[in-house]
């Protein structure tokens, strides 16, 4: 079979015009990047319509792979094959991981969005806004500190960092301001990578212009000597981040192999941000299209979470259906085979690993949302092991649809398009799983609980100071977001299929005032990755003027 990069070059990409036309946008409401990928002026657009919402979840990612991004796009393609008025709304992916050795999110074999090279490099240029907005902030807050401090900020105290789009664990701890006086205040710094800067997550929970200006002012830099907070809009560099994220929040329109119109925009990490693309881009969507097929980041354990308890409470949002993604290579994994053994059939290590799935869907259900299961069919799969699967989905009473949209594109994924349909006719009473007025650690407590399946959840002495810090702040009433290994349900990631009886630890805290909400980090988890032994740079080239070597 072609390579995912040489399906995406013989593929007919028509003008982003045309793609625009399907959906009533103006060419006036087009900013084009080129022939084929646009930014959409979103205040022009008026239609009443609202969309219903799918969202495509997964189990708890293996290095086997689970194909999420390949399966929205494919159903997105699917629902659109039967005459659904249809858009795929996904997120941006980050330059680090492509280089490292996660790959991209555009899709994969015959179900992805193209140009598939734009959009796994630099593609409109929206990261690259948020790493510059970024580090002028900490360019403005060193600025401050050297110009004479008038906000008596606490060197020591400062917690926003520099970003980088790339996996360089170097720039993990750094120094900064060597060199003599002329040079700035010498103190500790750190880099994270892009996507996990709260620019990235103001920029995916803004509604408007207006609503991010205010976020972003509201994003607390520093504290001073008396541990008051200081924020960008205290050291005045709202408005320059303004100024350079004034493109970048407009989303990106492109299309996929068969020509279904997809919004990609934003791109925070679930294991570390909220997980989700924009809310302008899938409240867009929304108006464009009867369906919107969305994705959250990782596992449901973080992606989903975070889109129903984060985005769709400060959007506004509720979904219509969710589909949660899984291989039988994967739950095979799950119940401890090595992945050099996944070829082989082994019924009883499915059953095993099979349990990781049923946690998920029962997180699912706590949300009062309707489900169907996709296993996303490798070759390899045999039948033994995938009646053994219908089998267990039978008994639990579970919706299961066999995805082939690797293979066959939109044909491939028909049935799942048939039974996603059918859920979205069926009324839900959507609810979060906790209530803003609990406070940040009765919060933490119930995702650690009810989703995890933790047992008991323990807090460092620094963690314990900062929930006590931030409730004498006012901000108790945030929403949390979990930074954790999305390789496990636990914070360890070799616990595999369902641990129970743990527990987890809070090591730190971490206000995100612009996006409403307190990153609570748990076990080891890092916000700057680094490269492998063998990075996927090391294939890549242009050979005769075309990309070689990308996925």
């Amino acid at each position: 079979m072609l390579t995912d990069l040489e399906i995406a070059q013989k593929a007919e990409i028509k003008p982003i015009k045309e793609i625009a036309e399907k959906l009533n946008i103006s060419e006036d409401d087009l900013d084009y990047y080129g022939k084929y990928k646009a930014k959409i002026n979103v205040n022009n657009i008026k239609q009443d319509k609202n969309g219903k919402v799918i969202l495509v979840t997964a189990i708890s990612p293996t290095p086997a792979g689970e194909g999420k991004s390949t399966t929205t796009i494919g159903l997105a393609d699917a629902l659109n094959k039967l005459n659904y008025k249809t858009v795929v709304a996904l997120r941006e992916p980050s330059f680090g991981p492509v280089m490292g050795v996660k790959g991209g999110a555009a899709g994969g074999g015959y179900a992805q969005v193209i140009p598939m090279e734009d959009i796994n490099l630099h593609f409109t240029g929206d990261i690259h806004a948020i790493t510059c907005a970024n580090n002028a902030i900490s360019a403005m807050l060193d600025n401050h500190l050297y110009q004479g401090n008038k906000l008596g900020i606490d060197p020591t105290r400062i917690v926003w960092n520099r970003c980088l789009d790339m996996n360089d664990r170097a720039l993990r701890n750094i120094v900064v301001g060597l060199g003599g006086h002329s040079n700035g205040t010498p103190r500790e710094d750190h880099f994270d990578i892009s996507v996990a800067s709260e620019i990235m997550a103001v920029l995916c929970l803004s509604s408007s212009f207006e609503d991010f200006r205010k976020r972003v002012g509201k994003i607390v830099v520093a504290y001073t000597y008396d541990k008051k907070p200081v924020t960008v809009k205290d050291i005045k560099a709202d408005g320059a981040v303004c100024v350079i994220m004034k493109d970048a929040i407009k989303p990106n329109l492109v299309q996929t192999l068969e020509h279904t119109p997809a919004l990609i925009h934003g791109g925070p990490f679930a294991n570390i941000a909220h997980g989700c693309n924009s809310v302008i881009a899938t409240k867009t969507a929304m108006k464009l299209a009867d369906y919107v097929v969305t994705e959250a980041g990782f596992g449901a354990d973080l992606g989903a979470e975070k889109f129903f308890d984060i985005k769709c409470r400060q959007a506004g949002i509720k979904p219509s259906c969710v589909v949660v993604v899984a291989t039988i290579r994967a739950l095979k994994m799950h119940g401890g085979i090595l992945k050099e053994n996944l070829k082989e059939e082994n019924v009883d290590a499915l059953l095993k690993g099979i349990v990781n799935l049923e946690k998920h869907v029962e997180n699912i259900k706590k949300y009062n949302l309707p489900i169907v299961v996709a296993i996303n069919r490798f070759y390899s799969d045999t039948e033994n092991e995938i009646n053994a699967l219908l089998n267990w989905a039978k008994e639990k009473n579970i919706d299961v649809s066999l995805s082939e949209v690797f293979e066959k594109g939109s044909l491939g994924g028909i049935d799942l398009a048939n039974k996603v349909i059918a859920k979205t006719n069926e009324e839900n009473n959507f609810k979060f799983l906790y209530d803003d007025k609990q406070t940040l650690k009765e919060k933490i407590e119930v995702l650690a609980k009810e989703i995890y399946g933790a047992k008991n959840v323990e807090f460092s002495s620094a963690a314990k100071t900062e929930l006590s810090q931030f409730k004498k702040n006012g901000w108790d009433n945030l929403l949390v977001c979990m930074a954790k290994t999305q390789y496990s349900l636990s914070d360890n990631p070799k616990l595999l299929g369902r641990p129970e009886g743990f527990t987890l630890t809070i090591r730190d805290l971490k206000p995100s005032l612009g996006a409403g909400f307190i990153v609570a980090l748990a076990g080891d988890i890092m916000r700057m990755p680094g490269l492998p032994k063998e990075p996927a740079a090391n294939n890549m080239d242009v050979v005769d003027g075309k990309i070689v070597g990308l996925f």
